[in-house]
């Protein structure tokens, strides 16, 4: 259905959705760390992982979810989805845009690339409205706002191996932690058990389930599949230029060891004479 609800609340957008209930001490588990391509200082996306999740915002999570601060040119820039500019300006000719004529007046055009993703309520109460009471976040930058602890000493291992990723990771996590709440657990009524969303209270019900998006290049249409690929399309989201990034630190890398390399020299050269 087409308005399952993908709301990634994922962090307390709905604290106030219901008063704390009762319950039983759950113990709040770590998400398990998840291999991805962009991970690491060479990392980069994979582009047929960044169209499948895009598949997946597109069919499911665009019902609710705005991403305004990606506009459909962006599907067709270097280092994201690899969509070709005609591909990009098709996605965008399939949406209304509310824009004004030469008059003035209100009207609808289809999209056009410079155009963000339009969002899919009018405006903050009418999504208010449509889900209990709290609108659904941006996904612009939810990749990189989502987190959670690692404690110690991960966080300092973290520090070496560049560990960047507990964003998609916590995402893919809670898209399949949903269950069954414990003995003794008591959840409020309409809302739902997931083992890694903290307090374990959660409104959003299980958006995605095996099968849900049919997938074009062959690739398993799993809840690991699926939890992956839009966690990977909404890292690329929040941080579009990750890749050129990576690789300016590493051109200037280069250049301060070779430019280190010559100041020593020049030192070793003007001194020589020096005793």
């Amino acid at each position: 259905m087409k308005r399952t609800i993908f709301a990634l609340t994922l962090a307390g957008t709905v604290a106030g959705l219901a008063p704390p209930a009762p319950a039983v001490a759950a113990e709040q588990e770590t998400p398990p760390r998840l291999k991805w391509s962009f991970a690491g200082p060479f990392g980069k996306y994979d582009e047929a992982q960044l169209q499948r999740g895009f598949k997946i915002y597109k069919e499911v999570c665009s019902a609710c979810h705005s991403i305004q601060m990606l506009a459909f040119r962006n599907l067709a820039d270097r280092g994201g989805p690899g969509f070709t500019e005609a591909q990009a300006a098709a996605v965008a000719a399939e949406y209304k845009i509310k824009d004004l004529d030469d008059k003035g007046e209100p009207t609808e055009r289809p999209g056009r690339p410079a155009d963000a993703f339009p969002p899919p309520f009018a405006n903050e109460l009418a999504a208010k409205a449509a889900n209990g009471g709290t609108a659904p976040p941006d996904m612009s930058t939810l990749a990189k706002a989502r987190t959670y602890q690692r404690g110690f000493p991960w966080f300092v291992f973290d520090m070496f191996t560049q560990y960047q990723e507990q964003g998609p990771d916590y995402i893919a996590a809670l898209l399949k932690g949903y269950e069954e709440p414990p003995k003794g657990f008591q959840l409020p009524s309409g809302n739902h058990y997931n083992k890694y969303f903290p307090g374990h209270n959660i409104a959003m019900p299980p958006p995605l389930q095996a099968g849900q998006v049919t997938y074009d290049d062959g690739a398993p249409q799993t809840m690991d599949q699926y939890s992956q690929d839009i966690a990977a399309f909404l890292m690329w989201a929040a941080e579009p230029h990750l890749v050129q990034r990576k690789r300016i630190g590493f051109q200037v890398m280069i250049f301060l060891i070779v430019f280190a390399g010559l100041m020593y020299f020049t030192k070793k050269k003007v001194w020589s004479a020096v005793h």
